[in-house]
């Protein structure tokens, strides 16, 4: 363990982040499951990325063929891509009927946001100041724990408003927020740089994912619009069925973006993602810049992408993210009960986790109790993180077959743990 460490540093250079304060060595996966070097098993109550499953048969069976036949850019005609194309877009409401893929999130945001320039002739972009979209240039600078000291200068197109926080900031019908938005939008728009779009995370995933009736974004989103700017939503995590109630989780909210990003669950581990848009914005996109992606699109990435849609519909996944989310949420609920430490529960579809506090009244951030439960959690055989503004938030994002057998290990693993970790010890 410790070589491969010093390899790491070593050959990739330092400060490359690992989970845990003692890194799992991964070396198979499977479903839900995880096997390290020593033969240890883990739930895989984390990862996104393997959408339908580790492994899954359907996603390795097209990628092998596929690359058994033919891969190569788009510049030549295949009919893969277009394909795709067809079946992504179709489970999108009008007008987003054209798409755009590539390789990353990342590059998916970058092309959004140039794609909002292109529309309104300004560059001003509005996000939230608990966010995460990515990690090009532009893109990185819509984090705020990320903006570096150093960075073209272009901190200066970006407004961070405050994230929701349905915990500690009643705004249970959007208008606070939305006022922020506006805040944001008219600074921008008196500073000379203008207004753009508005980009956030339908489920404010990174930001602790607030429990939000529906509906609560479309305040916001009509305060972009007002202002001539557009509604990018950055699907990267709540996209594909994860939410439950829809396909996508903008749909939940009600609100019709003009640019929808997504990433990591789209090929389950091939690096595929992209965006889907109307056929207005891609046009004047296409007339505006000039852009072309090597990988983007090709063939065995297409074939990947579209074996996770044929997954998802043939095992009726959402409908699992549906109904295991609640279960979730009445689980987490109980433990609640039982342990002063959570003081908050949230879910949304296969999305949910506790907020862990050292007190109920003040609601003050247990931060290191949470990385203890996570590392414990960790050598009890059950992998999960952390997130949110405060980082006390359980992020427990598993893969979408994730099902009943594997939230009651989950849930009695963290019974076990909390019991053995009070938060005084």
């Amino acid at each position: 363990m410790h070589d491969l460490i010093d390899r790491r540093r070593a050959l990739l250079g330092p400060n490359v982040s690992t989970f845990y304060d003692d890194p799992v060595h991964i070396v198979r996966g499977e479903g839900v499951w995880m096997w390290d070097a020593e033969g240890n098993k883990y739930l895989d109550c984390y990862n996104n990325v393997p959408h339908v499953g580790h492994c899954n048969p359907r996603v390795v069976d097209a990628i092998c063929e596929q690359a058994r036949t033919l891969n190569v850019h788009t510049r030549y005609l295949h009919e893969g891509i277009l394909n795709y194309a067809e079946r992504l877009t179709a489970t999108f409401d009008d007008p987003l009927d054209t798409a755009i893929l590539t390789c990353t999130g990342s590059e998916a945001n970058d092309i959004a946001l140039r794609m909002a320039e292109a529309m309104t002739g300004k560059r001003g972009i509005v996000a939230t100041d608990a966010t995460y979209h990515g990690n090009t240039t532009l893109v990185s600078h819509l984090s705020k724990s990320n903006v570096p000291e150093v960075g073209f200068g272009l901190g200066g197109y970006l407004r961070h408003v405050e994230a929701p926080d349905s915990y500690r900031i009643p705004d249970p019908d959007g208008q606070r927020f939305a006022a922020k938005v506006q805040e944001a939008i008219d600074d921008l728009e008196a500073s000379g740089i203008g207004f753009a779009a508005l980009i956030v995370c339908p489920l404010f995933l990174n930001e602790g994912f607030p429990t939000q009736a529906e509906g609560w974004l479309k305040p916001a989103a009509e305060a972009a619009r007002r202002a001539g700017g557009l509604l990018i939503c950055d699907e990267v995590q709540s996209g594909f069925g994860r939410c439950g109630s829809h396909f996508w989780a903008h749909q939940r909210q009600g609100v019709p973006p003009d640019i929808v990003c997504m990433g990591k669950p789209m090929g389950n581990g091939h690096p595929v993602a992209g965006l889907v848009t109307t056929t207005e914005i891609m046009a004047r996109f296409r007339g505006s810049f000039r852009y072309f992606n090597t990988f983007g699109g090709n063939p065995v990435s297409c074939a990947a992408a579209m074996a996770v849609l044929e997954e998802l519909e043939a095992r009726d996944l959402q409908a699992n993210a549906l109904k295991i989310g609640k279960l979730a949420a009445e689980r987490l609920h109980a433990l609640a009960e039982k342990y002063e430490v959570i003081g908050d529960v949230r879910q949304s579809g296969m999305v949910f986790g506790a907020e862990f506090v050292l007190d109920r009244a003040t609601k003050e951030p247990a931060s290191a109790y949470a990385d203890r439960i996570i590392n414990a959690m960790r050598h009890r055989g059950v992998i999960l993180s952390k997130l949110g503004r405060h980082k006390n938030t359980l992020k427990i994002r598993p893969p979408m077959p994730f099902c009943e057998d594997h939230l009651d290990l989950l849930i009695d693993t963290l019974d076990g743990v909390l019991a053995d970790h009070p938060v005084a010890a």
